[in-house]
């Protein structure tokens, strides 16, 4: 179902050469803040629609400007992995993997994943060592983790972290106004409309925060329609209605997601995601064909091929 990690990498790089992606990203740096000029900021948050137009451009009068630096000071970059869990695996108690929310609660959170290949068989002839730890060392030999004396030898570490990228949407803006308002408080999901645009934060979209079960799936269509409304495509409604919309999707993350619901998995609302999307493109949701194929099959990736506005 699922194409492996070279597949991935080889149609990256081919949709990158062919739309000439490589020529408008420039490699080697890092970004430290970004500054919205030319409106002030208490018109920006008088405006009943985005951008004060409800277009992807706005009026022309203000325009994002990026502070950016050679990244060669940057701390190296960690490859990090969220090893899957099989609620149904004895394995998983043998390796102390169990982690303490459901089944259900992973899938509708989108924690759940799956395991590479022959992954307990690595765990089982050592290969692959799991450890849980606040605080480590590297030595010599490996790594050194809190309660044991002797080190783990070790060729390659991987740091099972996480991070908070609710914070670090935060940390873009250099401006006081945006940082209080990018994220929302803890207490509620992004306010983010279609999961990608904060109604308050003119001429920016948001791609990749919200999660689904298949994010490559789900990143494609956001940005077919992204891609669309920066064409022209579609009008934004206004302010209101889309913080309107927000809290609604609110209730049902809440609802499906319960503590977790900061993290905006779409899911279980994928289907009904996508048919929004779809809408607001002006392509037909029901992507079947015919009656009984759209009541019984399920939805995936095929059917939103060739997804072209009318």
């Amino acid at each position: 179902m699922f194409p492996n990690c070279r597949q991935v990498a080889d149609y990256l790089h081919a949709y990158a050469r062919h739309f000439g992606v490589l020529d408008c990203v420039r490699f080697g740096h890092r970004m430290l803040g970004m500054e919205y000029v030319g409106v002030g900021e208490e018109e920006v948050a008088a405006w009943e629609e985005w951008a004060g137009c409800g277009e992807a451009f706005g009026d022309g009068v203000g325009e994002w400007r990026l502070t950016v630096a050679d990244a060669e000071d940057n701390v190296e970059r960690w490859l990090f992995s969220k090893f899957a869990e099989s609620y149904y695996s004895i394995p998983m108690k043998k390796h102390d993997m169990v982690p303490e929310h459901s089944l259900f609660e992973a899938l509708v959170t989108c924690l759940i994943a799956i395991t590479p290949k022959d992954h307990y068989k690595r765990l089982d002839e050592g290969s692959i060592i799991l450890k849980k730890s606040k605080t480590f060392t590297f030595c010599k030999e490996g790594v050194l983790v809190e309660g044991e004396s002797s080190p783990v030898k070790s060729d390659v570490v991987i740091f099972g972290t996480g991070f908070k990228g609710d914070q670090k949407i935060k940390d873009m803006f250099v401006s006081e106004y945006f940082q209080s308002i990018a994220v929302g408080p803890t207490s509620s999901t992004l306010p983010l409309y279609r999961e990608c645009i904060h109604p308050k934060i003119p001429q920016l979209a948001v791609l990749g925060y919200s999660e689904s079960l298949a994010n490559l799936y789900t990143s494609e269509i956001r940005a077919k329609w992204l891609a669309h409304f920066l064409d022209g495509g579609f009008r934004l409604p206004s302010v209101k209605s889309m913080q309107s919309d927000i809290l609604e999707w609110e209730k049902f993350m809440k609802r499906y997601s319960r503590s977790y619901f900061r993290r905006s998995c779409i899911g279980v609302l994928h289907i009904w995601y996508n048919d929004l999307l779809c809408k607001d493109m002006g392509c037909n949701p029901r992507r079947k064909k015919g009656f009984f194929a759209e009541l019984f099959d399920v939805y995936g990736p095929s059917d939103y091929i060739n997804l072209r506005p009318k």
